[in-house]
């Protein structure tokens, strides 16, 4: 009866060092799942980054292009205001057209 004993011990083994293995195979699977998943968010993340700076690059130079023409239209409508000064409102009455 002793040498049955020791061997259902020696098989409760081996069962207690095949779970604790499963578990562990589990685990690994889960972890590497869960860091592939990571892995491919970040890439598509960085795709949708590129993608919106291919797109945004055209309109910030057209933005800074009209920003310039605008600055250069103050500027010039200021140089004119300086040789030609406006008309103000109390200068002059208005004129009378017959």
């Amino acid at each position: 009866m002793a040498a049955a004993f020791a061997v259902d011990r020696n098989l409760m083994r081996m069962y207690v060092i095949l779970a604790v293995l499963a578990v562990l195979l589990v685990a690994l699977l889960v972890l590497a799942a869960r860091s592939w998943t990571t892995a491919r968010g970040a890439r598509r993340s960085a795709d949708r980054r590129e993608a919106v700076a291919a797109r945004l690059a055209p309109v910030v130079e057209q933005a800074a292009r009209e920003q310039q023409r605008k600055d250069a239209v103050a500027k010039s409508s200021v140089a004119l205001t300086a040789v030609l000064p406006a008309i103000q409102p109390g200068d002059r009455a208005p004129r009378r057209v017959a």
